[in-house]
């Protein structure tokens, strides 16, 4: 099996497989990494506020949606490398979730939830996408940093209708923001995370 292809973990049947227990082992250490990240993620800093659960960023995004299929992917070395260079960002972790919404036999598009540190604290931010790989949603679920730090809902809506041909860049096709920098940096490179994912793993 070519090792450029990720490993996808999906509830029912393994969609693909490899064969030895090498690679089941990694597997259990990139979920054990994953789990730990989550729960440094769920731990609440002075300044942590929640905006949104999951359950609801899903239908902001996809009101007309009736169900969400989960893939779980394990990156190979080479994708993580290509993802970084598209995305211009370092990945934390090699494994990767993505949501697909769906109404009916319809595939409306995908979401993503990027945990990543902003200043010294984290954020848990949803970049949406549609089926063709535009961004239709960015939102904030959980936000640790000093809520100074934070820009508006207004600014986050600006990143709506970019898709890969686009820089991404803060200061040139995305708006800086007084004080916001850190932040408005972090989420620019989650947005172009999302986008790699879509070109890399889910783009038919």
């Amino acid at each position: 099996m070519s090792s450029d292809r990720p490993l996808i973990l999906a509830p029912g049947p393994i969609l693909e497989r490899q064969e030895g227990w090498g690679i089941w082992f990694k597997v259990c250490l990139y979920l054990i990494g994953f789990i730990l990240l989550l729960g440094a993620f769920a731990l609440p800093s002075a300044h942590a506020k929640v905006f949104h659960s999951q359950v609801e960023a899903r239908e902001l995004a996809f009101p007309g949606a009736d169900r969400f299929e989960k893939e779980t992917f394990v990156l190979s070395s080479e994708q993580r490398a290509e993802v970084e260079r598209i995305s211009r960002s370092k990945l934390e972790s090699r494994l990767v979730t993505l949501e697909s919404a769906w109404r009916e036999k319809t595939l409306l598009g995908h979401l993503h939830i990027d945990v990543h540190k902003v200043r010294t604290q984290s954020e848990g931010l949803m970049v949406a996408l549609d089926s063709k790989g535009t961004v239709i949603q960015v939102r904030v679920l959980v936000f640790n940093e000093p809520l100074d730090y934070k820009p508006s809902q207004r600014w986050y809506d600006l990143l709506v209708g970019k898709n890969s041909a686009d820089a991404l860049r803060v200061g040139h096709d995305v708006d800086a923001v007084t004080g916001a920098t850190l932040t408005t940096g972090a989420t620019a490179g989650a947005v172009r995370r999302m986008l790699a994912y879509y070109a890399l793993l889910l783009q038919r």
